[in-house]
């Protein structure tokens, strides 16, 4: 999930390293870090994730359809909740609980990060993804488990590798027994 380009600033660094509550002088105090090894003020590890935030079509962010949400325009609305689809309660095996589909789900697995530089204040990194390996394994009570690699590369206003971000997703065949 990673929009295809945005700007690394000084705020958004900040930001991000306060809500990871990580207070390293380096990610916002520019002498301190400058008189680092860095030499200047640099993202916090896993910051490129948060470019999703970037992405109007971002699925876990309400949609905005022209109404002002959390603060924007003079007379904000707060998120509009939406009502999750209603299903078929019937008697079964599972003590009256019914699913729509008899398929497994999906889930994150695991997630890599390959640091070639650090991100800084005043890049503006381009993401591009691609479908890394496949794999399969067997559950003892989800059946079989199919685990897919989406690689997602971020580079600088020159073109220069700056991070490579691997996420690991897994679906199930069937949903996990409940004993």
């Amino acid at each position: 999930m990673a929009v295809d380009k945005f700007s690394v600033e000084a705020s958004h660094i900040m930001m991000f390293a306060r809500s990871i509550g990580d207070g390293n002088q380096i990610y916002y105090d520019k002498e301190y870090a400058e008189a680092a090894e860095p030499g200047a003020i640099i993202a916090p590890p896993t910051f490129v994730q948060a470019s999703a935030q970037f992405d109007s079509t971002y699925g876990l962010r309400p949609s905005m359809d022209g109404i002002g949400w959390m603060g924007s325009g003079s007379n904000p609305t707060s998120a509009i909740r939406r009502e999750a689809p209603k299903t078929e309660e019937k008697d079964s095996e599972d003590g009256g609980r019914s699913r729509q589909s008899q398929g497994g789900g999906g889930l994150h697995a695991e997630q890599r990060y390959v640091y070639h530089r650090h991100p800084k204040v005043g890049d503006i990194l381009t993401a591009a993804s691609r479908p890394g390996e496949s794999w399969e394994r067997v559950g003892r009570r989800s059946g079989k488990l199919v685990f897919r690699e989406s690689i997602t590369e971020y580079r600088d206003q020159n073109g220069e590798l700056v991070v490579t971000a691997t996420s690991v997703g897994v679906t199930t065949e069937r949903p996990v027994d409940q004993k």
